[in-house]
This record gives C-alpha cells, structure tokens and sequence, in this order.
C-alpha cells in the first residue's frame, strides 16, 4: 500500500509517499480501507512540529478519514467487514490502510458522499462541542469566532445561525463576503480592532469568544468578554509562521496561556475554558509537548466517544437536511499530498482539501 510519511518536522516539502506493507490489525483494532481523509491545518501543524503531542518523525500524517472496514482484528465485535465508518486519528489517516481502533470508530451511511461525511468528523464535531459542550450557548447570544473564514470558523457560523446566536467573526478583507454569507458580521482583522469593535456592543463585549489562535490574541480576547462570558482556547495556529514551526510564537502562547488562566482563576464574572477534541494516548504525558513520544500509527480518538458518536449522529442529521454545507474545495490523488499542503493558504476559504487513495 501507500502511505504518507514526514521524515522530519518542516514545510510541504517534508512529505514524500511511500510503499508499505499492508497493515494488520491488533487486538481491538480494525483495518480500514481509506476513501477519503482530510487536509487541514491541524495538518500543517503536526507537519511542522507545533501541534501539542505531535510524535517524532517519522510519521504519517492525516487527522480524520472516512473508509471501509475490510478486517477484523481479536477482540471486535461491534463492526463487520464492509461496515463504512469514520474516524478520528490525529495522525495516520493519510494512507491507503488504517488500523484504528474498533471503539473510536463511528457508523457512516454509505448513502452519503464519504468526503462531506470526513468533514464532519473533525471540522463540523470541532464547531460542535465548543459551541455546545463547552461554551454552552443559548439562543440570543453573542459570539465572536476569530478565523471565521477558516473550516472551522465556518463551520461554526453555520451550527451558530442553527442554535439562533449573533455571529461576529474575524477575517481578512478578502474573505469579509464570505463570512457575512453565513450571517455573521466580519470584522477586518487587519484593518479594525476587534476590541473596540465589539465594546461598542451593549453590555460592552461579548458573551463568547472561541479562539484558535492563541498568543496575544486571546489575552485581548479575554478584555472582549462581558459579564458572564466565557472564552474558549481551542488551538494554536498563531505557533505556525508561513507553513514553518515559530520558536517566537510559541514562547508567546505559553505566556499568554498561563496568564489567561490566572486571570480565569482570579476573576468572579469572566471563564476561561478549554477544548481538546481527542485524547492523548501516552498517559504518563500530563503537558503534551510537540515530539515527545514515539510514532505510533494513529494518535488519539476523541476524549469522550459516547458524547463523540451522539454528536456525530446529531450532525449526520443536519447534514440529511441540508442545513449544514460541508464544502469540498478539491479531491486529491494521495501521491499529490505535498501540493494539498501546498494549497492550504489559499483554499481554507473555499473548502475542504481531501485526499482520495
């Protein structure tokens, strides 16, 4: 078979494909054959070597994939062969094999363009639970999404015009049509503060903000909440510079972070929560840390599966009534995996990059 491999940490040009034996499954696992697995810029970032947990190269890329079960390994019983299903890998998906384990997997119906059914595994479940597990958000509310014209800034506006909340979004002037076509108000993030924007707001803020990019950003972020509002830190794409890791940018996250969660501790009106979509597999690993552990062939499912299958078939059904739009920019052979990356700055707007094996 062939799969995707990083040699070392790097820009696209780190990515090569490469022939392997197929794989077998081991005890709980199932062996899947890829039909569709998702380039994104979580990607990019475990790429580079500045996504928290990322392992030591080398390593197979690939965060979600959507295939079909073509072997059991001891132990299964849930699934059969041919059963279509989703997973969450973290790393391993980019292959034309996967072994993931049967638990992690969720039932995807094969009526259903298994490339939209990916999006919804990662992007659209991301946008899910910050909204609803974590923010908790209730009609008539006030929220900011920074890089709402990203994946998952969309995906976000679109389950937020669903639970009927007042969207404000952050983007660059050549995307502001894109984010106000879901509704939401764009705010230039180079051209305007945000800041000030939103404290000419009544109640002087938001009650949510839901922030992937970290640093400096989110300690502003904080400022821009009201009373009784909530900012959500959910990632660290401030930590890539121009598709390289940025040594300056993460001592800035780490400063940022520890000071966002003294204010949280320190302040009575204001929270400050966290989201992490999958679980670390290396247990003695209390702070991940980017190359701290050994390769191993998938990273991590979801922290909390049973909550993971019931939004994931809460999402299924809003896809089935088309009130959810995942956007597919381009399919990919694997062997093009290096220009997906390539394409990442410039697609995110567009849709979703997949590969096809």
């Amino acid at each position: 078979m062939k799969r995707v491999v990083v040699d070392h940490f790097g820009g696209p040009e780190v990515l090569r494909v490469v022939e392997d034996d197929d794989p077998r499954p081991g005890l709980g696992e199932v062996c899947v054959r890829v039909l569709a697995a998702g380039v994104s810029f979580t990607d990019a970032q475990l790429r580079a070597g500045t996504y928290l947990g990322v392992p030591k190269p080398p390593f197979t890329p690939g965060y979600e994939l959507v295939g079909v079960v073509e072997e059991l390994g001891p132990g299964c019983s849930r699934l059969s062969e041919g059963d279509r299903i989703g997973a969450l890998t973290v790393w391993g998906a980019d292959a034309e094999r996967v072994c993931v384990p049967e638990a992690e997997a969720v039932k995807v119906p094969e009526d259903l363009d298994p490339a939209e059914v990916m999006s919804l595994v990662f992007t659209y479940m991301t946008a899910y639970q910050l909204l609803h597990r974590v923010a908790k958000v209730r009609s008539g509310e006030t929220v900011l999404v920074h890089g709402a014209a990203g994946r998952v800034g969309t995906a976000i506006l679109e389950l937020g015009a669903q639970a009927e909340l007042r969207l404000y979004g952050t983007a660059s002037a050549h995307d502001r049509a894109a984010v106000e076509r879901l509704g939401a108000e764009a705010i230039d993030y180079r051209g305007e503060d945000f800041l000030a924007r939103v404290r000419e707001l009544p109640g002087k803020g938001v009650d949510v903000v839901l922030d992937g990019l970290g640093g400096a950003v989110s300690l502003r972020s904080f400022r821009a909440l009201r009373p009784g509002g909530r900012l959500v830190l959910y990632g660290h794409y401030a930590t890539l510079s121009h598709g390289h890791k940025s040594r300056r940018a993460w001592v800035e996250w780490y400063a940022a972070t520890a000071t966002l969660w003294l204010w949280g501790l320190l302040s009575t009106r204001r929270r400050v929560l966290a989201y992490r979509i999958q679980k670390m597999r290396d247990r003695h690993q209390v702070l991940p840390v980017a190359g701290g552990h050994r390769a191993l062939p998938v990273g991590g499912g979801p922290r909390d599966p049973d909550g993971f299958r019931e939004d994931f078939r809460a999402l299924l059904e809003l896809l089935r009534e088309a009130r959810i739009h995942p956007v597919v920019a381009e399919r990919l052979p694997l062997s093009d995996a290096r220009r997906a990356h390539e394409m990442l700055e410039r697609s995110a707007v567009k849709g979703k990059l997949v590969l096809v094996p």
